[in-house]
């Protein structure tokens, strides 16, 4: 080989090398929010005919219909942990409402669980995994009696979802809903609603965190916090968290003034609130139709400056119009959505989110909602396109957005 081969050769190679390094060094394939949707416990608890998910194709394959990438369910870990293939009896959390089942009800979450995450997989869905420590009659949740215990449950629930080949189709992982309310984490008594901040919550969620990670630390982790107070966000150390999920309505901004003019009072067992909706609620938003949307408005930008200054993502899974809502004589829908498209529009606008529903009644069960497949499809097309914001594009959530 003559030296003027040899020196091409050698180029070509370091040519090809430097392709590969730079290559390599690349930035991760664009990512863009995932338009998701919250089905709780209803995904296995509401399967009698007519009740929305007895048919897990037919609703998954509308959910792909409407545009929607991902879902939050309820995979029961404390049960899961107790006894995954035991009959369990569950007890109603309401019989206003159209979340879940109105009254006393019997489950078996395995193999139902692998098979509902399965068909999300096959769907390009992914699965957010969340608990609501529903009630059964043995009330097995208040055996949860430190974060240790609260941690082995959830180990158990993602090792049993791994052995089922199935743990690259979560999407994260929320260790409690809305903590640590009296309604969800009531072995939390005599903590409540909006008293996460509290040092015993703080310890708490400290440790139950550290100890799944250590199993699982490719695995997002935090807990859905109840609190609208900002201010405690910039306040607390939140290290662990790998995201926050933050419930925003119109109804819940200025002290929750909106449900108060309306009259109001989450009543789970009476029909009494629903009266009052019935009667009041579009007449008190039809009157300052301006003034509730900019409630709105500042209450999602509050949370994206908390984003900003602590340089964490967020996903919103239970928003922006009216907490409680469902097909009634005289509850109309257009309202509803057009306050939900308002908020949104403004957090996929915001870059801070990477995970964004359009209301906490997108499933079939809210048929009004449920059967506006447009109004669906415009808005997870405007999530699905958003930009996440420069200082977001790392870490365990955006990792995981990728199909």
């Amino acid at each position: 080989m003559n030296r003027r081969q040899f020196l091409g050769e050698a180029m070509a190679v370091a040519a090809t090398a430097a392709v590969v390094r730079n290559a390599n060094a690349l930035p991760s394939p664009a990512r863009h929010p995932r338009a998701i949707t919250m089905w709780e416990f209803s995904w296995i608890e509401r399967r009698w005919p007519g009740a929305g998910y007895e048919d897990w194709d037919r609703a998954l394959d509308e959910l792909k219909e409407r545009g929607y990438n991902a879902v939050r369910i309820d995979p029961f870990p404390h049960l899961l942990a107790a006894d995954p293939h035991k009959t369990w009896t569950l007890w109603p959390e309401w019989n206003t409402q159209m979340w879940g089942s109105p009254d006393v009800n019997r489950i078996v979450l395995v193999p139902a669980l692998f098979r509902f995450i399965g068909k999300c997989r096959d769907r390009g869905i992914k699965v957010g995994l969340s608990t609501w420590y529903r009630k059964d009659d043995a009330d097995t949740r208040m055996t949860i009696t430190s974060p240790d215990i609260m941690a082995a449950n959830w180990i158990k629930t993602l090792d049993l979802i791994e052995q089922a080949g199935l743990i690259d189709s979560i999407l994260y992982t929320d260790l409690c809903n809305e903590w640590p309310g009296a309604d969800w984490a009531p072995f939390m008594k005599p903590l409540t609603y909006g008293d996460w901040d509290k040092p015993a919550s703080l310890d708490y969620m400290q440790k139950a965190i550290s100890l799944v990670r250590a199993k699982y630390p490719a695995m997002p982790l935090f807990f859905s916090v109840a609190s609208g107070n900002t201010q405690s966000y910039l306040e607390h150390d939140l290290a662990d968290f790998d995201l926050l999920d933050p419930h925003i309505w119109m109804v819940q901004q200025n002290g929750g003034e909106f449900y108060k003019l309306a009259g109001y009072a989450y009543e789970r067992f009476d029909a009494k609130g629903y009266t009052n909706l019935s009667l009041k609620a579009e007449d008190v938003y039809r009157a300052r139709p301006e003034y509730w949307q900019k409630g709105l408005e500042n209450g999602i930008d509050a949370f994206a400056e908390v984003s900003r200054k602590i340089r964490m993502p967020l996903i919103t899974t239970e928003c922006w119009a009216i907490v409680d809502y469902k097909d009634w004589p005289l509850l109309k829908w257009d309202w509803v959505k057009d306050l939900c498209a308002i908020g949104a529009r403004r957090a996929a606008s915001s870059g801070r989110w990477l995970a964004i529903a359009t209301s906490n009644f997108c499933g079939p069960q809210f048929v009004g909602m449920w059967r506006d497949v447009a109004w669906h499809q415009q808005l997870t097309r405007a999530i699905k396109s958003a930009e996440i914001a420069p200082d977001l594009r790392h870490g365990r959530l955006y990792e995981r957005l990728q199909t």
